[in-house]
Formats: structure tokens, sequence, C-alpha cells
């Protein structure tokens, strides 16, 4: 297997400009292929997760035009794809299978939607039900529930609401919502029991906007689409920097400010940020860190030299973020607790049973929990950890900041960053010193 040797980084300091947001990508690059008119994307994240979007907009028949590093220019279909019967491999990326899915369901077209073996084991039947309710006609190809899924032309009626479950995953609701308007009518989105990571909802909700579309919201639990509703673009849009990518640097800035090192600043995120993720800041402030903020940069240190305070938190707005806290907790004074994190369960692997597993190969005494995790830190980390990395980007990056406790590590696997971060250890490098 390839791997990474980390050495130890006595101190972590510096700029670091952000890649563009793999959620905020996804969306835009879909809205755009929606729309009416042309769209030039700036900022663009370049990564496998956007390349399986371009790729399959590309088979759906929609011209995306490179237009420099970073940009691209999306010729809009105005709702209507003019192929009618593809077969889209969309790896591991749920930000295009999910939204993917319920528009292929409404597209009246003929489809076959596929993935690597990890996304065949995430769950999606809670969204295929939804779009049965509209008449939708999907068929599991393997295991009910779960892809790969055929996807046929099927017997559209009007509804006042559809209903879908909450509290497995917001892409299910951000599906919806991205594909309702293709019914160029009124109809509602009600959410059956609490909806997990509402930030990413927002998100959704944010770039529909751009769009030309105004999502009415009810609280959390139920979302109306207005009738003739239709996506025209904005001409020029930008993307935001990924803000669940800066939590790794915040976190570094202020864990080497510990012994005296940092600060860290990040750019192309700031406090005018449409991403939930940003508020993995106020927890790391909560732990003792140092945070400033500008419109489009965030900076992190520590206000005191030592241990971070130990933290009880529900994480569950901040789920990917949340990932970070638990490495934060490594350099804390006493036990960490990380609750109502079940979304981790059903991501690129089930996260809370691997962060567990590769925490204590650090030293660390875990208690794992179907929705939380409890980390109580060792004295000092363990030298010379081999973690694994399960085809999880963010296991791999998170697991970077271990080499700042003064200890080397190994990386396995390293690549698996492409998923929305290729050059994420040349960055890591650029900021420290060994």
């Amino acid at each position: 297997m390839e791997y990474l040797d980390l050495a130890p980084i006595r101190r972590a300091r510096g700029i670091v400009k952000l890649p563009g947001s793999k959620s905020i990508s996804n969306r835009i690059l879909l809205l755009a292929a929606l729309a009416q008119g042309e769209t030039r994307i700036h900022d663009l994240l370049e990564s496998d997760d956007t390349t399986v979007m371009l790729g399959a907009l590309k088979t759906l028949g929609v011209v995306c035009t490179p237009a420099g590093t970073g940009s691209v220019t999306v010729t809009g279909v105005d709702g209507a794809f003019p192929v009618k019967r593809a077969d889209l491999f969309l790896g591991n990326a749920g930000t295009a299978f999910r939204p993917l899915t319920a528009v292929a369901a409404l597209a009246g077209g003929e489809y076959r939607l596929s993935g690597v073996a990890r996304m065949h084991e995430r769950p999606i039947g809670h969204l295929v039900d939804a779009l049965r309710q509209l008449g939708a006609n999907i068929t599991y190809l393997g295991v009910e529930g779960f892809p790969p899924l055929a996807v046929k032309p099927g017997s559209l009626k009007h509804v006042d609401a559809v209903s879908v479950r909450g509290d497995v995953s917001s892409q299910f609701v951000t599906a919806l919502l991205i594909a309702l308007p293709l019914l160029r009518e009124s109809i509602q989105v009600e959410v059956q029991g609490e909806l997990i990571s509402k930030p990413y909802v927002e998100i959704t909700l944010n770039t529909m906007h751009r769009f030309g579309v105004q999502v009415a919201r009810s609280d959390w639990s139920a979302f109306t689409i207005p009738a003739a509703a239709g996506y025209r673009s904005p001409g020029d849009i930008h993307v935001e920097g990924d803000a669940s990518s800066a939590s790794y640097f915040l976190a570094a800035g202020a864990i080497s400010g510990l012994s005296g090192g940092g600060p860290v600043r990040v750019t192309g995120v700031g406090r005018n940020s449409i991403q939930g993720d940003v508020a993995f800041t106020g927890i790391l402030e909560r732990m003792g860190a140092a945070i400033t903020m500008g419109d489009n940069w965030i900076e992190a240190g520590a206000s005191a030299r030592g241990r971070f305070a130990a933290i009880d938190a529900d994480l569950n707005h901040i789920p990917d973020a949340a990932m970070t806290v638990a490495m934060a907790a490594l350099y804390a004074d006493g036990p960490s607790t990380l609750r109502n994190i079940g979304s981790w369960r059903v991501k690129e692997t089930d996260r809370i049973a691997a962060m567990a597993t590769e925490l204590r190969k650090l030293g660390a005494a875990v208690e794992e929990g179907a929705d939380f995790l409890r980390i109580t830190p060792p004295p000092r980390l363990a030298a010379h950890a081999v973690i694994d990395t399960y085809d999880d980007h963010r296991m791999a990056m998170c697991f970077s900041l271990a080499a700042l406790g003064g200890v080397a590590v190994r990386i396995n696997d390293p690549r698996c960053v492409a998923k929305t971060f290729p050059q994420f250890f040349d960055v890591l490098r650029s900021i420290s010193e060994h």
C-alpha cells in the first residue's frame, strides 16, 4: 500500500489559500446545468468529486467548457437534458449521486446510476421513497434501499407535498429541493424527524436563490417551492473557499500555538461565509484557541500555552469539521465528548468506528457510541502510528494533525485526499517547520 511518512512538525505558521468548497462547487455545477443561460463559474474546486459531477453532466449532454484555471463555462439546458439514455458512474461522491438521482427521476429519460463499492453501501432508500410519491420510476439493481439504481420515465403526478426523512442524511432534502423546480409547480417538502446537518441545506437554499429560485422555509420542518420556479443563470458566480478544509489548518495554527507556534491564516472564507463549518471556529475558541476573522479570511493561534480545555459539544451542525474537533481533543486537558454525530456512520466510511480505531493507535482512550465519541487524550501521543484512511479523504487530512504532537506518523493511502483537496499535503508542508 502507498503511504506517506510525516515527520514531527515543530510548529505551523503561515497563510493558506483554500481550494473551492466541494459542497458549493457541485451544487453550482448542477444548477448551472439546469438553468436557462450560460454560467461562468470561477474558483471551482478541482478534485475527484467535481470531476465526477462534470463528467456526468457532459454525459447528459451539457456543454461544459474550461475557461482557465479553476474556471468553467456551463451552457444550461433549461431543465431538459439532451441525452435521454445514459450510464452515470459517480464514484463515492454523495454530493453528485443524491441530487442527480432526484434530477434524473424527473428528467424523462432512462439512466443507470452507480458508484464505487462504498457508495453502494450508503443508504438512498428514503430519497427514492420520496421521489416515488411523485410517480418516479426507480428500481434498485442490488440491495433494496441502496445504489446502484435504474431510473426510467415515470408517471409524474401533482401532489401538494412530498415527505422525506431528515435524520439520516441532509443530502436527501438537498436533492429534492434542487430537483423539484423542474416540475414548475408549487410543492412542499415535509421533513420527517429532526433534520441533521442543517447548514448544508442552508448552502442549498442560498445557491438556489442565486439561480433565481427562492424557497420558503418553515423552521426546518417544511420547505415550499414556488409555482413556475425555474433556474436562471446569474452570469458569473464565484465559489467560496472550502470551510471544511479550512478546519485542518486552523486547528494546526491553534495546536501549534499551544507551544509557541502559529498563527495560521486561511483565505477564501471568512465571517460572511454561507458554510456552516465556519462554526468550527467557535468550538476552537471554547477549547482555548485565539480566532480573528475578516470578510475573506480567518486566523487561528492559541490564547494560552499548555493544553486545550476539554469539550462536551453537540456537533450535529458541523459533521465534517467535527472530525477535526476529535483531533484537537488529543491536545486537551481531559476527556472530550462529541455528541450527535450519527451521520458519520453513513459517510465515505463508518467514521465513528474508523476514528475510534485510529485514535487508539495514537494512545487515546476512546469510548464509541451509536452517535458519539468520548476521547481521553494520552499524556503524550504514541510515536510512529500507522494510520489507515479507509479511502476517506477526511481521515487522511485529520490524522496529519498528529504530527503537531511532536511524533512521526504514517498515513496510508494518502492519495485519497484527491476527493476534495489533491494538494493537501503540499499545502501542509508549506506552513510546517520541522
